[in-house]
């Protein structure tokens, strides 16, 4: 006896297939770049050059802060979603039992329900590493800004801005991969309800998460489209 279905392997694999593709697209190609994230990338290093000509830069370390407090937030949450998912898995007869009460309930031996809730549980963790370790490099870029000179076309100035932006690029990087993963763990509870309904939601999840990349109203006010 094998542990999930034809169909239930197909809806698996269509949900690494879009996650992955979604992330080769967004990170990757050409495409990509007129996206969102790659357009806030180009006004990260404005900033950055910008700050240059000011005397006092209070204002762009305040401006760090919801940063750093945000990644910061985003990180505790997605330790409790690990500990939600671990309850999951100790709670496997009874989450069982409650899953088939509901109009969409599908049965589910115990075994398959482990090995959903630990690709669950996998997912948060991932997510949990993105948003710590955007959290970190936000605060290099910190330390970055304060260690900036103050000699606005001298060659280390701009040599210094180049590697803040870069810095700062990366770690908006890591944070938007965290942020797609809690998207796609969305996606995966669908498995919950059957594969049919695993299939919708990922098809679900990533176009809302396109529509919002590459046609959204933030992007068209970024990118200055009256429109």
């Amino acid at each position: 006896m094998t542990l999930f279905t034809i169909l239930d392997l197909v809806a698996l694999v269509g949900f690494v297939g879009a996650w992955g593709g979604y992330s080769i697209l967004v990170d990757w190609t050409p495409h990509g770049r007129l996206g969102l994230n790659s357009r806030m990338n180009g006004y990260r290093e404005m900033w950055m050059r910008r700050m240059l000509a000011r005397d006092n830069r209070m204002v762009d370390m305040q401006i760090m802060a919801p940063l750093q407090n945000g990644t910061a937030f985003f990180a505790s949450t997605s330790l409790i979603a690990i500990g939600g998912a671990l309850t999951l898995l100790r709670s496997s007869d009874d989450m069982i039992a409650l899953a088939t009460t509901l109009p969409l309930g599908v049965s589910a031996s115990r075994l398959q329900w482990e090995a959903k809730t630990v690709g669950l549980a996998v997912i948060l963790i991932y997510a949990f590493f993105k948003f710590a370790w955007a959290y970190r490099l936000y605060n290099y870029v910190a330390i970055m800004l304060g260690a900036t000179p103050s000699a606005v076309e001298s060659a280390e100035a701009q040599t210094h801005v180049t590697r803040t932006a870069h810095l700062f690029s990366t770690a908006g990087r890591h944070f938007n991969h965290g942020q797609r993963a809690f998207f796609f763990a969305l996606g995966y509870l669908g498995w919950y309800a059957g594969p049919i309904v695993f299939l919708a939601t990922t098809a679900a999840v990533v176009v809302v998460i396109w529509r919002r990349q590459f046609a959204s109203d933030s992007l068209r006010a970024v990118a200055g489209d009256p429109a």
